[in-house]
């Protein structure tokens, strides 16, 4: 005979509670002296909870812990509650605490036997119950119980998580609801107990509907319905959705936060529920501690999504692609809440060509204020870099606008912010001052143009894995001095070479300094050779903030964490290619026949070019750029020509800048205007075309992209070309080989021949000169 025969036979039963899983296994008789039905069960630790006298319960949580701490049995006797609240019977419970290891810790499971003891309690729990000092009693501690699990819930869906799993004393809800108020409507925020999309029909339903919930959201006020019929007399219209359910008693708490009716709590019963004054006393407390813990995680939530949105936002896209180059970046917010900080990267398209500026830089201090200067400082230094100025003057500009913010002007003249009181934002008019570095980069040649206002020093990893610091001269952070000096210095980013950006966040994060943090990056750089740029980052920060990085703390006591920017670029390795060519010519306004002498040198330079009427097509536009500016600026004109790609797939862009900060507008000339037409023809003949604002003056630019299929058709003139004959037909045929050499030429006139085009009448007679 079985054991578990032999302790039924005398009506003891079995249980097991793995205290670490949260589940209690009962044998049958076990689960019948529990007033289940008398088979094998599984509860959890809620419904265990639930049929247990509370007081009895919270005594026999102390004795389990003081027999475990002196290694003794536990013993016990508690009193076994129906559902509707009665005393069903009184057991003893003996047990033995096992404690087992585990990947956290230590914990315990229980081994104990259940036993029926005589003369069984069956007086209710409410009213004028034995027991109803004890029900007191354990309601306060329930309450004390719910009110910490509540203040310790940070999400919406913690606090309703902990809100399912409370037990109350006596009366546990087994169908919760949480309505919130969304304009005029209600909206189910969350449930328990209920099939998922049972909410459909409660979901964005007015408040002025004939529905309990809608009610206590209107008048702030309770309302309690014990039975079905008080359900469906009270509210005939809604009652056949609830009818669907099954419950037999239900609870409308209001959700009241300072004064505001947030929403409601609907608490539901399958068993009769009278609703007494203690009862409801703990409904309306236990909805109060409910609002306020949805009430803070409401705020939470908010903030969170508020700083991730402004993360989001002042973080730019790494944009389009720089040809012959990669980049990869990072940002890293501290651990703190706020999800933004002072630390920025910036990739910037400049004027004139596939130039492109990178920019990272670091606010001082990592708060809300830190974020908002940190997104004025980005959006001044774009508007420098557009107006086309070098990386000296852009950091000039950038520290003279971060100083002048705390200047306020008086009858007296400027006062520093020291000299104001301000009261409570005092804080916000001290100054603050910003590290940055700004990077303007040359793809086709791979030179990079450094200016540095107080940031870590570049760092280059070569082609053959070595990582090295590089030094350049820098100047004081910005926002320091009204006037700053910020030299510049130029480094070739060879192919094969990856060049690393960052703020002091990646180096001294972990008590580290300079020295120490770069010991500590230098190997992840110099062991992630073959990998793409993206890993490379993902190593980079993990190395920061990874499992690893516990084990890599440095000298310094201070180990706050700080913001993270970090910004890689790699030069591919990719054949070399053919030079461009180029011709620059300076058109002054005392020679204004110069234009001519444009004309020819650009029909020099496309001597070879697969398609005629594209040369017309630039001839003609740059005679138009030109005139243009001779007749509406007081300046010179500077054009500047460059051919460049392989033949057949070649890209033609022409500028002409001169020193006049006006703008040209299209215009609608009429059929006998003389002028206005400037503008249309670059829309109609160019392929691509713009103004670029310089930082003295502006540059009008044109691109026109070689047809291939003409190209194909040239192959006979290439053959006459090779040997030596001139090709009469090509336009700047007989000097094309001179204008291609005149690339770079101050005038460049020197290769082209001095004869005038007779196809152009406009420069018969024209002087050549430069």
């Amino acid at each position: 005979m079985r054991t578990e025969d032999v302790l039924a036979a005398i009506a003891t039963g079995v249980w097991h509670w793995d205290n670490a899983a949260g589940f209690i296994t009962l044998d049958a008789e076990a689960a019948r002296l529990f007033g289940l039905p008398a088979k094998p069960t599984v509860l959890s630790e809620a419904a265990m909870r639930a049929r247990l006298h509370p007081v009895d319960w919270n005594e026999s949580y102390g004795i389990v812990r003081l027999a475990i701490a002196e290694e003794t049995l536990a013993e016990a006797q508690v009193r076994i509650v129906a559902e509707d609240g009665r005393v069903l019977r009184t057991v003893r419970t003996r047990s033995k605490p096992l404690i087992k290891e585990l990947e956290y810790g230590e914990d315990y499971e229980l081994l104990g036997t259940v036993q029926e003891i005589p003369e069984p309690q069956t007086a209710a729990l409410t009213g004028q119950s034995p027991v109803a000092g004890d029900w007191r009693r354990s309601r306060e501690a329930f309450l004390l119980d719910a009110g910490r699990a509540l203040a310790e819930a940070r999400s919406t869906a913690e606090v309703l998580r902990v809100a399912a799993s409370l037990s109350m004393p006596g009366f546990s809800p087994d169908g919760l609801a949480v309505f919130g108020v969304d304009g005029e409507r209600l909206t189910v925020i969350g449930h328990h107990g209920h099939e998922d999309g049972a909410e459909g029909p409660f979901t964005e339903m007015s408040v002025s509907t004939d529905y309990p919930a809608a009610e206590v959201v209107r008048t702030g006020r309770a309302i309690y319905l014990a039975t079905p019929k008080e359900y469906h007399d009270r509210y005939p219209a809604t009652w056949p959705l609830a009818q669907g359910f099954g419950r037999r008693s239900w609870a409308f708490v209001p959700l009241i936060v300072a004064g505001r009716t947030m929403g409601a709590w609907m608490a539901a019963f399958k068993n009769p529920v009278t609703f007494t004054p203690d009862e409801r006393s703990v409904l309306t407390t236990v909805a109060r501690m409910l609002a306020q813990a949805l009430a803070r995680a409401e705020v939470t939530e908010s903030e969170r999504e508020l700083s991730l949105g402004l993360q989001r936002s002042m973080m730019p896209m790494l944009g389009p692609d720089i040809p012959g180059m990669s980049v990869a970046a990072r940002y890293v917010p501290t651990g703190g809440g706020l999800q933004v900080g002072g630390d920025w990267y910036d990739i910037i398209p400049l004027p004139g060509g596939t130039r492109v500026a990178l920019v990272i830089g670091d606010v001082q201090g990592h708060d809300v204020r830190a974020a908002g200067l940190m997104g004025q400082l980005r959006i001044a230094l774009r508007a420098y870099a557009a107006e086309g100025h070098r990386p000296d003057a852009v950091l000039s500009r950038a520290s003279r606008f971060l100083h002048g913010m705390y200047e306020f002007p008086t009858a007296q003249g400027p006062t520093l912010p020291e000299q104001v009181d301000t009261g409570e934002d005092a804080d916000y008019t001290v100054p603050r001052f910003a590290t940055c570095l700004y990077m303007e980069v040359d793809p086709e040649s791979g030179t990079l143009d450094i200016a540095r206002a107080g940031h870590p020093d570049p760092v280059i990893r070569s082609a053959d894995g070595t990582a090295l610091i590089r030094q350049t001269p820098g100047g004081l952070p910005l926002g320091i001095e009204a006037d700053s000096d910020y030299p510049t210095s130029r480094v070739v980013l060879e192919p094969g070479d990856t060049l690393m950006l960052c703020t002091d966040g990646l180096i001294e994060t972990g008590g580290h300094d300079m020295l120490s943090g770069w010991t500590r990056l230098r190997p992840v750089l110099e062991s992630n050779t073959g990998v793409s740029l993206e890993k490379l980052a993902d190593a980079l920060v993990g190395a920061v903030h990874g499992p690893g990085s516990h084990y890599t703390t440095g000298p310094l006591a201070d180990r706050r964490e700080d913001d993270i920017a970090l910004l890689l670029l790699s030069r591919e390795s990719t054949p070399a290619r053919r030079p461009p060519r180029r011709t620059v010519l300076t058109i002054s306004q005392a020679e204004p026949e110069q234009v001519a002498s444009a004309r020819r040198q650009l029909k020099a330079l496309l001597h070879d070019w697969a398609d005629d009427e594209q040369v017309d097509s630039a001839v003609l536009m740059v005679s138009e750029m030109a005139t243009n500016v001779l007749v509406h600026t007081d300046g010179d004109a500077v054009l500047i020509a460059e051919a460049a790609g392989e033949r057949g797939r070649r890209r033609l862009r022409v500028e002409v800048a001169d020193a006049s900060d006006e703008l040209p507008h299209k215009r609608r000339p009429g059929e006998l205007a003389s002028s206005g037409r400037g503008l249309m023809l670059m829309e109609m003949l160019a392929d691509a075309w713009g103004v670029d604002p310089r930082g003295e003056g502006k540059s009008t630019w044109f691109e026109i992209y070689e047809a291939h299929e003409a190209a194909e058709g040239d192959e006979e003139n290439e053959v006459h070309e090779a040997e030596g004959v001139e090709d009469t037909d090509e336009p700047g045929g007989a000097g094309g080989a001179g204008g291609s050499g005149s690339a770079g030429s101050a005038g460049g006139v020197d290769g082209v021949d001095g004869t005038d085009d007779p196809d152009d009448p406009d420069e018969a007679g024209a002087p050549n000169g430069g």
